[in-house]
Order: C-alpha cells, then structure tokens, then sequence
C-alpha cells in the first residue's frame, strides 16, 4: 500500500517537472533542434509556443522538410501539441528573385533571418549576464524582437546590447521584462 502511495506521488513530481518547463524554454528548444537539424536548417522557420502549444510558422523548401520540422516540434519535451502552418515554397518562384537589383531575394532574406535569429540565440546563452532561456528571440527581415523576462535592468540592458551588435540585425524590439 505504500509502495503505491510513494509511486503516486513520485509519477506527480515527474509530470510536474515535465510540465513546467517554460513557453521560452520550449522555443528555445524547437529553434534549436531545427537550426542543427541537416534537413530542415530553420531557413524560414518562425516558431511560437503559447502553454506548449507550439506553432510553427515560415516557409521550407519541401514536404520532407516540412514533416521533419513537425516531428522537431513534435518530440520537443514539454510540447503539448503543434500547428503546422508552413508553406512549402516554390524554387521557380525563388530564382525569380530580384534579378540584378542588387537587392536580397525572399529566399536569401528569409535565410539571413534564421542566421540571425540563431546568432542572437546563441549569444544570450553563451552569456554569463543574462539568463537566454527567459529570451524568445524572433528576426523578421533584420528586425530582432526579444521577448521575455529577466531578473534584473541589468541583465535586460545586456540581452538588448547582444542583439544590437550582432551581425545583420537593422534595429531590436524589446518586449523583456524585468523581474520574476
């Protein structure tokens, strides 16, 4: 009769560690799987996590691609479910581009913008001041916008700075804010 008890009470601890990992956290995780995986690469790939549903956004090159994002998102821990809202993008329409402008194709942008996403991503982790787990970082053609929280101005005044200097980025939205 005990050994149940405790059993009980031990698979509740499990699921509450399970579950409480954070929206940011299930983000981070999702952006970064994609980013390393070889198929999907996050080219165009915006990724939103609202009480672990996880809602994945943007465009890939094709069904393949499309599908391995999704099984990403998927088997992500504390994924409680994914909305697919990928398009899969045309290369014809891709090698149109802009044709000698000089200016960036979408395909290009879109790349430059997962680069930068997971540059700013990998910066607020590997720094010691801010705590990058509590950043949801989203680019979208240049513009990083940060989103969380952070214990201190500090700490916030520092995600900001990484963001602003890193390579690409025109300009920073700053939805972090301070305290628990």
């Amino acid at each position: 009769m005990k050994a149940h008890a405790w059993f009980g009470i031990a698979a509740a601890a499990l699921m509450t560690v399970a579950c409480g990992q954070t929206d940011a956290g299930i983000t981070t995780s999702v952006k970064s799987q994609l980013v390393s995986d070889d198929l999907v690469k996050a080219r165009n790939i915006n990724v939103d996590t609202v009480e672990g549903v996880v809602t994945l956004k943007g465009e890939v090159m094709s069904a393949d691609e499309e599908m391995r994002a999704m099984q990403i998102a998927q088997n992500t821990d504390g994924v409680t479910s994914v909305v697919d809202e990928l398009s899969i993008s045309s290369p014809a329409r891709d090698a149109i581009g802009t044709s000698g402008s000089g200016a960036m194709s979408a395909a290009e942008a879109a790349i430059s913008d997962a680069a930068i996403t997971a540059s700013v991503k990998t910066q607020l982790l590997a720094d010691t001041d801010t705590s990058g787990l509590r950043i949801d970082v989203d680019t979208s053609q240049r513009v990083v916008t940060l989103t969380g929280s952070q214990a201190t101005a500090a700490q916030k005044d520092e995600a900001l700075r990484i963001a602003r200097e890193a390579d690409g980025v025109s300009s920073v939205v700053d939805h972090i804010t301070v305290g628990r």
